[in-house]
C-alpha cells in the first residue's frame, strides 16, 4: 500500500482545511519545498499535492510553489486543483508532474479525462470527492446528484491510472478514514482506488489493509502527519507489511 503525504497549497503555504472550508485553513509550513523535502527524507515514495486556490478559481494559482516543490525533490508527484483543460494537463506533465488529478473536469467534461488518459496512459487520475455519497465539485462548493461509484464507472475503459476517493465529511477532521466506503468503491470498479480524508492514526492504515481489498492502491495522509499523530517510519513499515 502506497502512503501519499499531502501538501495542500493556499496562498503559497502548506495548509490543512476542515471539510474543504477555505476559511478553516491552518498553516503548517510557509515553505512548501522544505515540507516536500521533509517527506522525501522520511522515506515516502510519492507526494500528493493540491492547489486549493486553483480548485476554486478553475486555474492553477500556486504554480510557483508547485514548481519549487518539483525542483526540491525527486519523488513522483500527483497534482490536482484547477486543472480543467488539455493545455493545463500538458503543461504540468511537461513541468515534471508525474500524474495529474482531474476532479471537477471528471464530472463536467468526462471527454477531456478520456482524451487525456488516452494521450498520457498511466498519468491521469480522477478525483472523486463525495459528500454523503454524492459527488462534489468546484472546490467542493457544489454537490451533484451523482453517486461516486456511478462516476467512477464512466472511466472504466478510459485508461485512468487511479481514482482518488475523498470522504468530505471526514477530511481534515481526524475522525478516521472511511474504510468501508473506500473498499466498496474499490470493489465496484477495476481502476485502483486511493483513499483520502480523515486519516487520524496508524490504525487507519491497518483498517484499509484489513478490508482485504487488493484494489485499494494507497491512502493520502495530511493533518495526522503534520501534527505528529502518525510516525512516518511506523506507518511506512505497516504499509509495506504483508
Amino acid at each position: 500500500m502506497i502512503l501519499f503525504p499531502a501538501i495542500d497549497l493556499k496562498d503559497g503555504h502548506c495548509v490543512r482545511l476542515r471539510r474543504g472550508a477555505m476559511e478553516s485553513a491552518t498553516v503548517f509550513n510557509a515553505d512548501p519545498a522544505a515540507q516536500a523535502k521533509e517527506f522525501a527524507d522520511a522515506g515516502f515514495a510519492w507526494l500528493h499535492c493540491v492547489d486549493l486556490n486553483g480548485a476554486f478559481d478553475g486555474r492553477s494559482t500556486n504554480a510557483a510553489a508547485i514548481k519549487a516543490i518539483r525542483a526540491a525533490i525527486a519523488l513522483p508527484i500527483q497534482l490536482g486543483g484547477g486543472i480543467r483543460d488539455m493545455a493545463g494537463i500538458e503543461g504540468w506533465l511537461a513541468a515534471g508532474i508525474s500524474r495529474v488529478i482531474l476532479g471537477t473536469a471528471a464530472l463536467k467534461n468526462p471527454a477531456l479525462v478520456k482524451e487525456a488518459a488516452r494521450a498520457y496512459p498511466g498519468r491521469i487520475a480522477v478525483g472523486i470527492d463525495a459528500r454523503d455519497g454524492k459527488v462534489a465539485v468546484e472546490g467542493w462548493a457544489e454537490t451533484s446528484e451523482l453517486d461516486a461509484a456511478d462516476l467512477a464507472r464512466r472511466f472504466e475503459d478510459g485508461g485512468v491510472a487511479a481514482i482518488i476517493f475523498t470522504d468530505i465529511a471526514r477530511d481534515g477532521m481526524l475522525q478516521g478514514v472511511n474504510a468501508a466506503a473506500t473498499a466498496a468503491l474499490a470493489r465496484a470498479v477495476r481502476i485502483p482506488v486511493i483513499a483520502s480524508g480523515g486519516v487520524a492514526g496508524i490504525d487507519d492504515i491497518a483498517a484499509l489493509k484489513a478490508t482485504g481489498e487488493p484494489n485499494i492502491l494507497g491512502v493520502i495522509i495530511g493533518r495526522a502527519l503534520y501534527d505528529g499523530r502518525i510516525d512516518p517510519k511506523a506507518a511506512l513499515a505497516l504499509a509495506a507489511s504483508g
